[in-house]
């Protein structure tokens, strides 16, 4: 019996998807450059709720991008900030900031926050996403474009959501309104 428990105790520590999240730092003490150039500090955000979402502009879920705005729309008056994150770690972004700032204005008129170019997995991550990573676990860490994490407006990990959830599905609504 005591070998049973024992390697069940081993597989359920194999399996574990969740880090034990120790958040030594916080959403707020991170920062990242603007898709313009300027720095967005993260302090600016205490108290608000961000969802962070790596975009591509050649991906099939680069439709997305009007439910970013429109949610950005709906929520910016309520605390929410939508921060999106163009990265080519799936290698289906362009190659620079005015060419990625461009596309998003003329093709889906975003004028929520968008970073500079980012790497978002694997060891040239930006420290956001290693930390999301750290404390909330695999689920944290994008498969994908347009992955999503909800940060509450402690700084931490509230919630991800994989690149197939919408943004204005009824489940990404709901984890928001719940902690706005």
């Amino acid at each position: 019996m005591r070998k049973v428990i024992y390697l069940l105790s081993i597989v359920m520590i194999f399996f574990k998807t969740s880090a034990t999240a120790s958040y030594e730092k916080k959403f707020y003490d991170f920062s990242m450059e603007s898709i313009t150039g300027e720095t967005i500090n993260f302090k600016d955000y205490k108290n608000k709720v961000i969802l962070v979402v790596n975009t591509a502009s050649y991906c099939g879920f680069t439709k997305q991008y009007d439910q970013l705005q429109e949610l950005w729309d709906l929520y910016k008056e309520k605390n929410l900030i939508v921060l999106g994150v163009p990265s080519n770690s799936f290698n289906q972004e362009k190659n620079n900031n005015a060419d990625i700032k461009e596309f998003c204005e003329v093709n889906f008129n975003i004028n929520f926050p968008l970073t500079a170019l980012t790497e978002v997995k694997g060891k040239n991550a930006h420290e956001l996403f290693k930390w999301a990573k750290e404390n909330h676990g695999k689920s944290a860490e994008p498969k994908w474009n347009f992955h999503k994490i909800l940060i509450n407006k402690e700084g931490k990990v509230q919630d991800t959501f994989a690149s197939f959830t919408k943004p204005t599905s009824k489940k990404i609504i709901k984890a928001i309104e719940n902690i706005l």
